[in-house]
């Protein structure tokens, strides 16, 4: 066959300004969910060109599963790409939902909250503005935000304030939020709380919830799951039919949206609800997706376009129990739809999406069959961490690359909870990810990574290079795929460049990249 070649001249330059950068560990001996999933946030804070981390770390290696591990902190200097020494802020704990959260107030001071779950927690201020200092004498005892806390979210809001959302004891309990106008030093609570799904009659119901601030900091968007928590164990209470047995999942998707200003809460079509919404008015007022008896563990990624509409990134039970797939959520002329993104191994499985300037959506997902363990590091799922992109709105989905630590130096590592670093107001800083890994299915022994890029990391890959469609890097086959025929890239027979190589390609300044047709 007659072998067509295309010479496509890349003064274009930065379409790959720098190759992919390594993730790199900066905490280890980490417990379980040393870096937590969606329902407590932020683990970062990106302020005055630092980015301050904390996680829960310091385990013995080799110990029993709970063992104790601590809340810690660290700066990292993107200029320099340099850790600071590593500052413990509390005693040991087995208890992983204790782990803490940081943001900044208004004045630059930091602020670290951990050792919240059913309980008030410990709260810190740091003594100098945008500093962890070197010990724990850096930092001040602050006063106390609420008698009960779990899964504390802080974010930055209007008028120069702090909000704290979160449940206010156990799983039964309600949700509800906070704001302080004083640097987090007084809080006040709305008159009635946001949810409460056990109550009127609904027995032991519970949600688990994410959450995002809007833009201008006016307005609180909140996704909610809800499950029957059964605190008598009584086996029909758990009975699901589409599975023919009991199990324990977190049933359909919910959305809702706070007025920060007035407290007023409404539907997704803008209807007002009466608080606290209990599980009735959930199921007929807040329900964007009756999942059908599928069920998730986590609740979904949020991402809000220029107009502040919401969609979602979440995961849930398919076929069998051992068999999970990731869905993008988003209403379209009025009504809701579900597109499926690729299958994962487990209903706890993190995500993170977000949609770059020519519209495409990028979600990073956790990928992997489906995980026979009975480890404690595992039970909440992990794998490997793949990006998958949509150029049409989110109506079809590919495979773009793998973002996973090198397996040679970390192999049969599996990761979770990919987050982006933020900023106080809840907005990413593109060009930063953090994760965590673990090998030892028991022992403390995970460790915590950053993946630091020069540009915005779903750049990383080379894109809309000017042949007439959008174009990107497969990650498995290392083709460039475009609106018309893929077209392999190629320095001779044989031959088929992988994504370092297409980068050191474009950094050595060669003018051109012989391309191939297939």
């Amino acid at each position: 066959m007659t072998k067509k070649y295309f010479l496509i001249c890349l003064f274009l330059y930065p379409l790959y300004a720098s190759a992919a950068q390594e993730p790199v560990s900066f905490a280890n001996t980490g417990q379980f969910k040393m870096l937590f999933d969606r329902r407590q946030r932020p683990p970062s804070v990106y302020l005055d060109n630092k980015v301050h981390i904390v996680f829960n770390a310091g385990g013995e290696p080799g110990a029993e599963p709970k063992a104790p591990t601590k809340p810690m902190a660290i700066t990292y200097d993107p200029a320099t790409r340099e850790f600071s020494e590593i500052v413990t802020l509390g005693p040991g704990d087995g208890h992983h939902h204790y782990g803490p959260v940081v943001w900044a107030d208004e004045d630059g001071y930091l602020h670290v909250l951990y050792g919240c779950h059913r309980t008030p927690g410990t709260h810190f201020i740091s003594k100098q503005p945008g500093s962890i200092g070197n010990s724990l004498d850096s930092w001040d005892v602050a006063p106390q935000i609420a008698p009960g806390i779990s899964y504390p979210t802080v974010y930055s809001i209007y008028d120069n304030q702090e909000l704290i959302y979160y449940r206010t004891g156990g799983h039964t309990s309600s949700w509800t939020y906070r704001i302080s106008d004083d640097n987090g030093r007084s809080w006040t609570a709305p008159a009635n709380d946001v949810t409460d799904m056990n109550i009127n009659g609904a027995l032991d119901w519970s949600s688990y919830q994410s959450k995002l601030v809007s833009k201008d900091g006016k307005f609180l968007h909140v996704a909610f799951i809800t499950f029957d928590d059964n605190k008598a164990n009584d086996p029909n209470r758990f009975y699901n039919p589409r599975y023919n047995q009991a199990v324990y999942l977190k049933y359909n998707l919910y959305y809702i949206k706070i007025n920060l200003q007035t407290d007023e809460v409404v539907n997704a079509d803008g209807e007002t609800l009466q608080t606290p919404i209990d599980l009735a008015l959930a199921n007929s007022k807040c329900m964007i997706w009756d999942t059908q008896w599928r069920g998730s563990g986590v609740p979904p990624t949020i991402l809000l376009d220029e107009n502040d509409e919401p969609s979602f990134v979440h995961v849930i039970s398919e076929e069998t129990l051992e068999d999970h797939q990731y869905y993008y959520v988003r209403r379209e002329n009025g009504q809701w739809k579900q597109t499926p993104i690729v299958r994962t191994s487990n209903k706890w499985n993190a995500s993170h999406l977000t949609r770059d300037k020519a519209g495409t959506l990028h979600a990073l997902l956790i990928a992997g069959d489906y995980l026979d363990s009975d480890g404690y590091m595992d039970k909440h799922g992990g794998g490997t961490i793949e990006e998958w992109i949509s150029s049409d709105n989110g109506n079809s989905w590919a495979l773009h690359r793998d973002l996973t630590p090198d397996p040679s130096k970390y192999p049969g590592w599996r990761y979770n909870n990919i987050q982006p670093v933020t900023k106080s107001d809840g907005s990413n800083v593109d060009n930063m990810l953090l994760f965590y890994g673990w090998l030892d299915l028991n022992a403390p022994e995970a460790e915590a990574f950053l993946l630091h890029n020069d540009t915005a990391w779903y750049d990383m890959g080379i894109g809309d290079v000017g042949l007439g469609g959008d174009f990107a890097i497969d990650s498995g086959v290392y083709t460039l795929e475009g609106s018309g025929e893929d077209i392999g890239a190629s320095g001779g027979e044989g031959w088929i460049a992988t994504i370092p190589e297409l980068a050191t390609i474009l950094l050595l300044g060669l003018g051109a990249l012989m391309l191939r047709k297939r």
